[in-house]
């Protein structure tokens, strides 16, 4: 078990509960795995199954229906296995190998046929996400899928490089790369609101996501140091506080902690601002009601994702960790 002790953390939103759906969720979820022939190797069974994408997803979304509960637990059952291949197999190690499967998974997510189980999944996902939904959420969605998937390259060429980020250049990487965008934009179809480009491009809406999202990418951080530093992974951001400022271990969970406190304060300052915003641009109707959803619903996102990390073993139990470094793709990668 670990011998670092985690700080206690600051908390200031209340738990909006567990959906009440996650077991048929997860059911759904599994179900859905077999029928895209996305069988799993006993050590990916493992990890995922420590994983719980149902349990993020329920937290998340307590109110969801369960059609869109089992869709967006789909996508983050998909998105697991995205990242699971980059920590594992050989494509988060080869650039060459890393582009070109990120290359033919975006090239499915703007409609080119698909080549592979996983490609497959990811069409499918799109066509069952994408109907009913406005051109400018399309657009952001996928947006924020794709830059979420380059980050991998990105992470790959520093590593073949021999090239470790600052933590002030890994604040913006982990913004994209904990992935949490694309699934505020899912957010909006089981809020039912679809935002114009007006009120994405309000100074105080984007600085609330970039807290939600900063502090769900610090949460993992601090959940997964013990994990990645068996696996040598050094873009994470408790790493980088303690290269950064010659800390050790146990101060540099301290600083984290300290930090993940200040951005949960940056959400609140940010929700205030929005408001100031909102009335300054003379936004009213839908459009108002809309952004006043968005800050309301993200403080729930925040404590769900929060919560989550304390309870699912591949944060809580990082003794179980089984290192699966592989030489090729996984089947359901390859063409």
């Amino acid at each position: 078990m670990s011998q670092i002790a985690l700080p206690e953390f600051h908390m200031p939103f209340l738990s909006a509960g567990c959906n009440p759906g996650i077991e048929e969720t997860r059911k759904a979820a599994w179900d859905w795995a077999e029928a895209n022939d996305l069988t799993l190797s006993p050590v990916a069974r493992k990890k995922m199954i420590r994983t719980r994408p149902e349990l993020w997803i329920s937290l998340m979304f307590p109110t969801a229906s369960q059609r869109h509960l089992d869709l967006f637990c789909q996508w983050l059952f998909w998105a697991f296995l995205v990242d699971d291949e980059f920590d594992d197999g050989p494509a988060g190690r080869d650039p060459r190998m890393c582009e070109a499967t990120i290359d033919r998974l975006v090239a499915v997510l703007d409609g080119a046929p698909p080549r592979g189980a996983m490609e497959h999944a990811l069409a499918g996902l799109r066509a069952r996400t994408y109907p009913d939904r406005s051109t400018r959420w399309i657009r952001q969605f996928r947006r924020d899928t794709v830059a979420w998937l380059w980050t991998y390259y990105a992470e790959a060429v520093e590593r073949a490089a021999g090239q470790v980020p600052t933590r002030a250049e890994f604040v913006k990487h982990r913004r994209d790369s904990v992935a949490m965008q694309p699934f505020l934009d899912l957010h909006e179809i089981t809020a039912g609101i679809d935002l114009p480009e007006s009120a994405r491009s309000l100074p105080a809406y984007i600085a609330l996501r970039n807290a939600v999202t900063d502090h769900s990418g610090l949460c993992n951080d601090i959940c997964s140091f013990e994990k990645e530093a068996l696996l040598g992974y050094e873009h994470n951001a408790v790493r980088l506080i303690q290269r950064d400022h010659g800390l050790t271990l146990q101060q540099a969970v301290d600083e984290a902690g300290a930090q993940l406190a200040e951005i949960a304060e940056r959400v609140r300052r940010a929700e205030r601002e929005l408001i100031t915003e909102i009335e300054a641009a003379g936004i009213h109707g839908p459009t108002r009601a809309a952004l006043e959803r968005c800050a309301q619903d993200y403080r729930g996102l925040v404590r769900g994702d929060f919560d989550y990390h304390a309870r699912a073993e591949r944060y809580t139990r990082p003794d179980l960790v089984e290192v699966d470094r592989r030489d090729s793709l996984s089947r359901f990668f390859a063409a």
